[in-house]
C-alpha cells in the first residue's frame, strides 16, 4: 500500500498571521515523519475567492488531513467554515488531525468545534493534537520554536494515529463504498 496522502489545511486567512509559523513547523515535522504524501490547502493567497472544483478534488485526493488553525473569539476561523463546506462526501470516513494556537486556550475551544463539525460530515478526528497556547512567545523572530521537544512529541503521536486511521480507513473504502452522498 502506498503512503497515505495527507492534505494540510490552513485556518486563517487574515495577512501577517500567524499559521504561516505554525503551519511551516507543521510541514517540516510531516516531512520530517516521511509516512505521508503531503498536499497543503491554503485558501489564503486567493481570499475571498475559492476554487471550489480544484478544492473538493484535493480534498478527495486525500487519505487524511490536518487542520491548523487559530481561535478567533471562542471558535475557528469563518474562512475555514467555508473551506469545509465547499464539500460533504470529500471528508467521509477520512481521519482530520488538528494543530490548534491561540492565548491561554492554545486554540483548543476551535478544535472542540471542529469536532462536531467533522463528525457531521463523517470524518474520524483523532484524540491527540498539538496545542500552542501564546505562540508568540514560543517561536523565535526566525519561525524556529525554542523548545520543540514536547510539540515534536506530541506531533508523532498525531501522525501515528492518522497514520493508522488513514490506512485503516482507506483499505475499508477500497473494500466497500462507505455510503455517503456527495
Amino acid at each position: 500500500m502506498k503512503s497515505p496522502r495527507l492534505a494540510m489545511i490552513y485556518g486563517s486567512v487574515r495577512p501577517g498571521r500567524f499559521c504561516d509559523t505554525i503551519g511551516a513547523w507543521v510541514r517540516a515535522e510531516i516531512e520530517r515523519d516521511a509516512s505521508f504524501q503531503l498536499d497543503h490547502i491554503d485558501p489564503g493567497p486567493d481570499w475571498p475567492v475559492i476554487d471550489e472544483a480544484r478544492l473538493r478534488r484535493q480534498l478527495a485526493d486525500a487519505d487524511a488531513f490536518v487542520v491548523v488553525t487559530p481561535e478567533y473569539n471562542h471558535s475557528f476561523p469563518g474562512p475555514l467554515k467555508i473551506v469545509i463546506d465547499a464539500a460533504s462526501g470529500e471528508w467521509a470516513a477520512k481521519p482530520v488531525g488538528f494543530v490548534s494556537y491561540g492565548g491561554v486556550s492554545g486554540g483548543l475551544r476551535a478544535v472542540e468545534h471542529l469536532r462536531g463539525v467533522f463528525a457531521e460530515l463523517h470524518a474520524v478526528t483523532v484524540r491527540h493534537g498539538i496545542s500552542f497556547h501564546n505562540p508568540w512567545e514560543l517561536f523565535d523572530k526566525d519561525g524556529r520554536l525554542t523548545q520543540p521537544e514536547r510539540y515534536c512529541r506530541s506531533m508523532a503521536t498525531m501522525l501515528e494515529q492518522l497514520g493508522w486511521w488513514a490506512r485503516t480507513l482507506q483499505a475499508g473504502r477500497q473494500a466497500e463504498s462507505y455510503g455517503v452522498a456527495a
